[in-house]
């Protein structure tokens, strides 16, 4: 039975912190990177089944979860992953921070591009380590990581490369060469790679396809720790399950020692939820992606027709990469804000004439926010 993307669920007064942050205010939360849609009935169905039980001791990742992940991998990736390989965490973000505690020394930096998901700023500046931006520029109406930027700031002191890929924000799906041009950087440097993909399910653009940063050579697997999870996919972020992807046994081994006694364990219905996604979401997956690929298409068309406003094409995610710098507003996060559109500032991304939006939505409310955005730069007074 096909899956209704614009069913209203009614998300305010039920904790959830995208909702809360306006509660009773008349703004459309845009902002923080969940969807509005139910989740499959397959994970729906087993939550309840699991509930019904009615004990919820600790867990562990079941033998049907690792199963169907490393099926998974090999399904979409012709990846053979091992189930040693494998550290379920309760969150993509602390994986980030677990591969730079883990991974350098107070004395060694971290390279990650920028504009950038938060967390990776964060997590350098959290465990006191340097952190090198690497620009990401655009190339054609692609947002492209240009690593050769970044090389003039090197001292050897760098010992981490933090790369995104579906990239957030920005969208862009890298293509092989582009990847293998990250790998040969970071050889060149002597790098380990921590890769988080965990939009790599979320592909718009018809024809692309995702490689895994670990599936490029023997070595590319050696040197990196692939960051994965079904929790945008399948909305189910708020319930926690990731997966750390890590062939090298030394790197596992002082990723998990970092996480001991502070990370902890991913909590039962969690690890149903991502079991019951990956077993019996794909048919949802699917239609979700032809929603999405609709609601970019009208956010394309109706963001590129708004003065002062470029939006590039999105080839992944449900996240756009609005530039606000040609309108005559400071900061172009708070005047929608006041014009009622929760967006999320692109100063938290390292670029404040940025705006992003999540329209992981149903379509009768991101008409609703288009029109309020498009009234509100209407109603800006003309330069002369």
């Amino acid at each position: 039975m096909a899956s209704n993307f614009d069913l209203y669920v009614e998300r305010r007064h039920t904790d959830s912190d995208k909702w809360h942050k306006y509660e009773n205010k008349e703004i459309i939360p845009l902002w923080v990177a969940d969807s509005d849609f139910k989740s499959p009935d397959a994970v729906i169905d087993a939550l309840q089944r699991r509930v019904a039980h009615g004990v919820f001791g600790y867990g562990y990742p079941s033998p049907e979860l690792i199963e169907v992940f490393i099926s998974r991998m090999k399904s979409l990736y012709n990846w053979d992953v091992k189930p040693e390989w494998l550290v379920f965490l309760p969150g993509l973000v602390s994986g980030l921070n677990l591969c730079v505690r883990a991974l350098t020394t107070p004395e060694q930096a971290t390279i990650a591009p920028h504009p950038i998901y938060p967390p990776f700023m964060k997590s350098a500046r959290l465990a006191n380590r340097q952190q090198i931006s690497a620009p990401v520029k655009l190339q054609g109406k692609r947002w492209v990581l240009d690593l050769d930027a970044a090389e003039p700031q090197l001292t050897g002191s760098e010992k981490l490369l933090m790369l995104c890929n579906p990239q957030n924000p920005g969208g862009t799906v890298y293509r092989r060469p582009e990847l293998l041009a990250q790998l040969d950087f970071a050889q060149r440097h002597n790098l380990i790679v921590c890769s988080d993909e965990i939009h790599c399910d979320l592909l718009l653009e018809e024809g692309l396809e995702h490689i895994p940063f670990c599936t490029l050579s023997e070595d590319a697997a050696q040197r990196s720790i692939t960051l994965m999870a079904p929790s945008k996919t399948f909305n189910i972020a708020g319930l926690g399950a990731s997966i750390a992807v890590i062939p090298n046994a030394v790197l596992r081994n002082r990723f998990i020692e970092a996480r001991t006694g502070i990370v902890p364990s991913v909590d039962i219905l969690a690890y149903v939820a991502a079991t019951a996604a990956y077993q019996g979401g794909s048919e949802w997956l699917a239609e979700q992606l032809v929603y999405l690929r609709a609601n970019r298409d009208l956010l394309l068309e109706r963001i590129n027709a708004i003065p002062g406003l470029k939006l590039m094409p999105i080839e992944a995610t449900y996240l756009a990469w609005i530039d606000a710098s040609g309108l005559p507003v400071s900061n172009p996060h708070a005047f929608f804000e006041e014009a009622g559109v929760g967006l999320s500032p692109g100063s938290d991304f390292g670029n404040p004439h940025f705006i992003r939006l999540n329209f992981g939505c149903r379509r009768e409310l991101l008409l609703e926010a288009l029109e309020r955005m498009e009234k509100a730069v209407a109603a800006l007074p003309i330069e002369a």
